[in-house]
């Protein structure tokens, strides 16, 4: 069956080296136009959630939000889908600390313009700022994570950093907490205070 996971599926493994010729043909079938290319898992999970909170149904209308694995996979994902590939329109959201990365890759696929757009440090960061710390904290209580974070705050490793950047480790120490807060984050934010990346990318779609 056609949908937007196995297109997903499909460019990961053509970008692994594997053949273009279905992905092709899938995004002919799925009516894809844009391709969203995020560095990781729990960015798209907050771009989904974000999209979810304004009744968008980012599938239906053509945009495939993709997971790379990295931020240094950009040239390939994008010389694959991009103006030199599939011919579909670039867009992401990018650490600031990749974003040389991401432009390279824009660069090399062809892209006219700059279509990504940048955190200040990465999307946890920036959706911790605009929720504020006390806020943050709570919705760790709330998703049963308190003790944790207060094990981890005990870490002499911590005592240096402030509460912000406490949290914004915190949120990558156990696997799938990062993305598990992504969506959590991105549902509590104030449509008012969503984060300028965030919410430009979405603006963009």
């Amino acid at each position: 069956m056609a949908d937007m996971e196995s297109f997903r599926e499909t460019v990961t493994a053509w970008a692994a080296g594997g053949s273009g010729d279905t992905a092709r043909d899938l995004a002919a079938t799925l009516s894809i136009r844009t391709v969203v290319l995020l560095e990781g898992p729990s960015d798209a999970a907050a771009v989904n959630a974000l999209a979810a909170r304004h009744d968008r149904d980012l599938e239906a209308e053509g945009v495939c939000v993709l997971s790379m694995g990295g931020a240094m996979s950009v040239a390939r994902f994008t010389s694959l889908l991009g103006p030199l590939g599939l011919g579909l329109r670039l867009t992401g959201l990018c650490d600031v600390a990749e974003s040389r990365f991401y432009a390279r890759g824009w660069e090399r696929a062809g892209a006219t313009e700059q279509g990504f757009f940048v955190c200040a440090a990465d999307l946890e960061d920036e959706l911790i700022r605009a929720l504020g710390v006390t806020r943050v904290t709570d919705l760790v209580r709330a998703e049963g994570d308190q003790r944790a974070l207060q094990t981890f705050l005990r870490q002499p490793a911590q005592q240096h950093r402030t509460s912000q950047q406490q949290l914004r480790r915190f949120l990558g120490t156990k696997k799938g907490r990062k993305i598990h807060y992504g969506r959590v984050l991105a549902e509590a934010v104030d449509l008012a205070h969503v984060p300028a990346p965030l919410d430009d990318l979405l603006a963009s779609l």
